[in-house]
């Protein structure tokens, strides 16, 4: 999928974590972890990456890497809020159709994988779209802190979402999905999205993306083959550390 102006890639980037405080700046091999997300947005080569960040040492290491970076207000609720108003600081005058958001803690995610999740927007009609992966693991499926993706298949590959759910669902024989939580939106879609209050489903399972089903918007998932590494503590990081070493 070639680059296109109509697609910006939003990177939110903090440094506050309770498990590994500073993440984004982690040293992976010689280079902060946020740079190598960068990295692989650039490979996936479908729109301009954009840091959004509120920490002037992210913003720096960023802009000296010859990248783009937008400081954005400290207090946002959300990596949603924050993204939004990183596309209204970068993009004042809406060019951008598309609007992705990849989180900047996946720095050995796929290049395709990040392409996968901006099909459905190009090819359908879904205000949303986001990932899953087919569930292997009897302990993955039951493990609360493994979001599920409940949806109805619509084409190769390809799922309406009807629910998301942290409980081991939908119940029965068949296949359980692992939510991937990177998104693309169009950009009204996330326009609104940020504009709606909590819901009540989304309140009760922690759970962001159900405020848009709540809410009517719809929400296709890509299947891809596997789930990528999210580094949310030291042993993460180590792993991620290894993978890159080998590439």
């Amino acid at each position: 999928m070639p680059q296109t102006p109509s697609t910006l890639v939003l990177i939110p980037a903090r440094m506050a974590s309770t498990r590994l405080p500073g993440k984004p700046m982690a040293d992976i091999n010689g280079k902060p972890m946020i740079l190598h997300v960068v990295d692989r947005a650039l490979e996936a080569n479908i729109g301009k990456p954009i840091v959004c960040t509120d920490n002037k040492a992210i913003f720096d290491a960023v802009s000296a890497y010859g990248s783009t970076a937008v400081m954005t207000r400290e207090d946002h609720p959300s990596g949603s809020d924050r993204i939004w108003e990183g596309v209204t600081l970068a993009d004042p005058d809406a060019k951008a159709e598309f609007i992705v958001n990849l989180q900047g803690d996946l720095p050995t995610i796929s290049p395709d994988m990040i392409s996968a999740c901006l099909a459905p927007l190009m090819s359908g009609d879904a205000d949303i779209a986001t990932l899953a992966t087919l569930i292997n693991d009897v302990e993955e499926r039951d493990n609360s802190n493994v979001v599920k993706a409940i949806g109805t298949p619509i084409g190769e590959n390809l799922q309406r979402a009807l629910y998301f759910t942290r409980a081991t669902a939908p119940s029965g024989d068949g296949p359980h999905y692992h939510h991937i939580g990177l998104y693309a939106y169009r950009r009204a879609a996330l326009e609104k999205f940020v504009s709606l209050p909590p819901s009540p489903l989304e309140l009760r399972e922690k759970l962001e993306q159900l405020r848009a089903l709540e809410n009517g918007m719809q929400i296709d998932i890509a299947i891809v083959d596997t789930a990528p590494l999210g580094v949310d503590t030291q042993q993460d990081l180590e792993k991620a550390r290894q993978i890159l070493a080998q590439t």
